[in-house]
C-alpha cells in the first residue's frame, strides 16, 4: 500500500523553493473556525497566532494584513500603515477571487498575486509565530524573520 502523501499548499511550496525551515501542524476541521479555536486545537500558543486579513483601500488595491488572532484591525491605523485615505475589509464572498484561498485558509504566503503585507508589530516579540497553512486544518509555525523576507512585509502598528 502505498505511503499517505503530504498535501502540499502554495505556501508550504514557496517555502520549500527557498529553503525556509517551517512546522506543518494538522487538524481536523470542516469548515471555518476562527483563530482562537483554531490555536486551541493544534495546542499553538494563542498569543502567537496570527490571522491573515485582506483589505482594500480607497485606491482599490488590496493589502494583506496579519495580527494575533486576538486583536480587531484598526482600520484607520491599518490606513496609514497602508498609505491610503481609508481600507475596508473586502466581502468574504470575495476572498478566494482575489487571494486564491477560502475563508479560515488565508495564508499570507502564495496568494494568486503578491499583495503588500503588513504583519502587526507585536510578531517581533516572539522568535516564530503561527499562521494558516493555506486550507482549512493547516498551521504553519515559522520564523517571523523568515515570513518577513519571504513576503517582503513590513512591521507596522494597526
Amino acid at each position: 500500500m502505498a505511503k499517505d502523501k503530504e498535501i502540499k499548499t502554495n505556501a508550504m511550496r514557496i517555502l520549500d523553493k527557498k529553503k525556509i525551515p517551517y512546522e506543518v501542524l494538522q487538524y481536523e476541521c470542516d469548515e471555518f473556525i476562527d483563530g482562537i479555536h483554531t490555536a486551541k486545537k493544534t495546542g499553538a500558543a494563542p498569543e502567537q497566532s496570527f490571522k491573515t486579513l485582506v483589505l482594500q483601500g480607497k485606491s482599490r488595491q488590496y493589502y494583506v494584513f496579519v495580527l494575533p488572532v486576538a486583536r480587531e484591525v484598526q482600520l484607520k491605523a491599518a490606513a496609514r500603515a497602508a498609505g491610503e485615505k481609508s481600507v475596508e475589509m473586502i466581502p468574504v464572498k470575495d476572498i478566494t477571487a482575489v487571494t486564491g484561498y477560502v475563508r479560515g485558509g488565508c495564508s499570507p504566503l502564495g496568494m494568486k498575486k503578491q499583495y503588500p503585507v503588513f504583519f502587526h508589530k507585536s510578531a517581533l516579540d516572539y522568535e516564530k509565530i503561527y499562521i494558516s497553512g493555506g486550507r482549512i486544518g493547516t498551521t504553519l509555525h515559522l520564523a517571523v524573520q523568515d515570513l518577513l523576507t519571504v513576503t517582503g512585509g513590513r512591521i507596522e502598528e494597526f
